[in-house]
């Protein structure tokens, strides 16, 4: 076989090395973004869920502070004013259950967050070809 000379458009080691760390280098940040944008969308479910955790805790909070003034209603009752009592239990019924209305879902949010699957899959390929070729 005869050897060809080496041409000026023939890649050198050099310029191959630098395109290779080049790709690396853009891979990687690729799936760091990748990576970043998973977690943004976890964060933001998180987020809403301990929103809806704080709302239904301030309700809780307001349906106490209710079934306080009614039992103290009860207690002082002098056989009058009936109407005004099962007001005060009504509306605490109503608080209660908008709270666990607002924990429900809530909880639904938090079990959305998720770690990044993707970018540590791709990472694990990425780690598996640069292993292989080295």
């Amino acid at each position: 076989m005869p050897i060809e000379p080496v041409k000026d458009t023939d890649p050198t080691i050099g310029r191959l090395v630098t395109d290779a760390t080049r790709d690396i280098s853009s891979l990687i940040n690729k799936e760091i973004q990748l990576a970043k944008s998973e977690l943004k969308i976890s964060v933001k479910a998180g987020g809403a869920g301990l929103g809806l955790f704080a709302a239904a805790g301030f309700l809780v909070l307001l349906a106490i502070i209710m079934f306080s003034i009614a039992l103290a209603f009860f207690i002082h009752w002098n056989g009058s004013g009936l109407d005004l009592h099962w007001a005060f239990l009504i509306v605490f019924g109503f608080y209660l259950l908008v709270a666990a209305l607002l924990g429900f879902v809530g909880y639904r949010k938090v079990r959305q967050v998720r770690p990044p699957e993707r970018a540590i899959e791709q990472a694990q390929e990425t780690k598996r070809a640069l292993s292989k070729r080295g």
